[in-house]
């Protein structure tokens, strides 16, 4: 007789009862069994700075293969605090406002767990980043979405405003803003200030694409201003930074009462991170200068991307930031973009993301994302087959 006759069924109570696996999962998938070019999922097809291998083959030669202190490589939370203070004018201290972490999302998780606690309210700009809205809930938080949308996804304050009750205690900013490209004003950031000023409202700004920034514009980190450096959890990402999404590797910064509370959550979630590629990483940013020349690096992507597009019938949207593309394709067609999404991979051999996987709601303006980070070859037969729409 079998196991399973005898097998009890388990019946479980689901935190996260309507979540299934990411969108960016299901087009990969879906996208190696088509052959299809895979501008879905945000990683580059190109190699990393192979000094930067060397570096870390070093480190893994050199014995540095146990654990890295819980918070972090002394000598790469050095180069992070001097880092903040060079280009933003930030001073934090490495020793107790600095911690590496096990890429971007996990910073993020780990912020929103060191806070939040049952009926707390969090607000979110939607199209969002897809890990927000079920940490918040998988926490007891409740989750108040600000919609945005095309073409240019700005934010209207005096509205969100409106969302804000007794129970607010985080607003989750990302800028420059994946899915849209799109990034914050200065006008922003005194309406931020404004609306938090007086109050115990906590920021989490997702800046994993900082240095992703076009057409001259300055990144505009919330560390910059007193008032929001105080109340900000700050997430950065190696992966975006050197092109090496595959490690998993970021950091946060917050003011030491905050990263109390982070590293808390932190020493009992991941404890440490990756000890060889912390190494690594830290002997490459003193060799060389890594961050001076990634805007241009990608605008010149970007420009390529938008430039091919421009002979499709998509329309595209504007991008100041980030490398993802977003377009419109309402002119072609009215199915459901995820219906959208599929047939250019099925039909024209191309993979994209589905705008409506970033709202709570599922909000539909037939909007698709692509991401160009890509090389030149790769989006010169990307937009061939997209030509054929």
């Amino acid at each position: 007789m079998s196991l399973g006759t005898f097998a009890h069924m388990l019946v479980l109570n689901s935190k996260l009862p309507t979540v299934g696996t990411t969108i960016f999962s299901v087009m990969s998938k879906l996208a190696q069994e088509h052959q299809a070019i895979n501008l879905s999922q945000g990683f580059p097809d190109y190699p990393a700075d192979p000094k930067l291998i060397e570096h870390v083959a070093a480190a893994i030669k050199g014995d540095h293969n146990q654990y890295a202190p819980m918070p972090g490589l002394p000598a790469l939370r050095n180069l992070i605090a001097e880092k903040m203070y060079a280009l933003y004018g930030a001073n934090y201290d490495p020793d107790l406002e600095v911690t590496i972490t096990a890429g971007g999302t996990q910073a993020i998780f780990t912020a929103l767990a060191s806070i939040i606690n049952l009926g707390d309210e969090v607000i979110i700009f939607e199209p969002a980043y897809d890990s927000y809205a079920p940490t918040i809930r998988l926490l007891g938080g409740l989750v108040k979405p600000f919609e945005l949308h095309a073409p240019d996804y700005q934010i209207n304050w005096e509205m969100v405003k409106k969302l804000f009750t007794a129970k607010t205690r985080m607003i989750i900013l990302n800028s420059p803003h994946n899915p849209t490209g799109s990034v914050l004003s200065r006008a922003d950031i005194d309406a931020l200030i404004k609306l938090t000023k007086h109050t115990d409202i906590l920021i989490l700004s997702d800046e994993v694409y900082e240095h992703l920034i076009f057409d001259g514009a300055e990144h505009l980190s919330l560390c910059r201003y007193p008032e929001l450096r105080e109340r900000s959890f700050i997430v950065a990402s190696f992966g975006k930074l050197l092109h090496t999404t595959g490690w998993k590797l970021g950091y946060c910064v917050a003011p030491v009462q905050l990263m109390n509370e982070f590293r808390k959550v932190h020493q009992f979630n991941v404890f440490s991170v990756n000890t060889p590629m912390q190494v690594g990483i830290a002997n490459y940013l003193k060799a060389e200068q890594v961050y001076e020349g990634l805007p241009t690096f990608f605008q010149e992507k970007r420009d390529l991307f938008r430039s091919l597009l421009s002979e499709t019938k998509l329309k595209l949207l504007p991008c100041m930031g980030s490398y993802f593309q977003c377009v419109s394709y309402r002119e072609i067609s009215d199915e459901k973009d995820t219906e959208m999404a599929v047939r250019l991979v099925k039909e024209f051999g191309v993979a994209s993301i589905p705008v409506s996987a970033f709202y709570t709601k599922n909000t539909d303006d037939k909007i698709l994302r692509f991401c160009f980070a890509k090389k030149r070859d790769t989006l010169e037969k990307a937009v061939e087959r997209l030509l054929k729409i």
